[in-house]
């Protein structure tokens, strides 16, 4: 694989090369146990996943850091390192790629999402509770599909509606979840919620992936 500046952690299928990939994004609270969870979910879907832990920028990982210190990392930098990641992906045998975070990493899939080539080359997006989407509106780069809580205190619902007047139906709001319904293991935790947009999500790389969902698997 190539070697990128960026740490990340890597999980792939148990079956060899081609396969689909994802880049997850985390959330402010960087690499949790949460995430790879999420990324060991996703490998056993069938795709290559790479996390990156931008936090390397402000010396690793710290559920523990002042969130006013996030504001020294810079956008286009940390879109550099979801393109490093999407580069590691295809050099370990990747074919399409898809981008998803949840939080900041929300924010940052929506950027990745709309910069537009020749920086990215992203097959589908699919932001969770990205705050600070609204500020800056774009046309994007490939299919993107947007998750939302209805109950959200970091998002409010003007910034929800300006989002879905924008994107109109590629945005998925459950009016009863909070910030971080994904979120297993905390109080914002929606199991209704997070259930459906985990099925919808894989239904959605599974399109714009060429991948296979187990929901489909276990039909044959």
């Amino acid at each position: 694989m190539v070697d990128i500046a960026v740490p990340y952690f890597h999980a792939r299928p148990a079956t060899p090369p081609p396969w689909p990939g994802i880049v997850v994004v985390p959330e402010g609270n960087g690499m949790s146990p949460q995430l790879l969870r999420v990324c060991q979910r996703l490998a056993h879907e069938g795709y290559a996943v790479a996390a990156p832990d931008f936090f390397w920028r402000l010396g690793g990982s710290d559920p523990q850091r002042p969130w006013d210190e996030l504001s020294k990392l810079r956008m286009r930098d940390l879109v550099q390192d979801v393109a490093d990641c999407l580069d590691l992906l295809r050099s370990a045998g990747a074919t399409k790629i898809g981008v998803t975070g949840f939080c900041m990493g929300g924010r940052i899939t929506y950027a990745a999402a709309t910069w537009g080539p020749p920086t990215l080359d992203i097959d589908a997006a699919a932001p969770f509770y990205g705050a600070g989407i609204a500020k800056g509106l774009r046309a994007p780069i490939c299919p993107l599909r947007l998750f939302y809580g209805g109950q959200d205190r970091f998002i409010s619902p003007e910034e929800i509606e300006a989002v879905q007047r924008h994107h109109g139906d590629d945005v998925v709001v459950y009016p009863d979840a909070e910030h971080g319904f994904m979120r297993d293991g905390s109080d914002s935790y929606s199991p209704d919620a997070a259930a459906d947009a985990w099925a919808r999500l894989l239904a959605f790389f599974a399109t714009h992936l060429d991948a296979v969902s187990s929901t489909e698997i276990g039909r044959e």
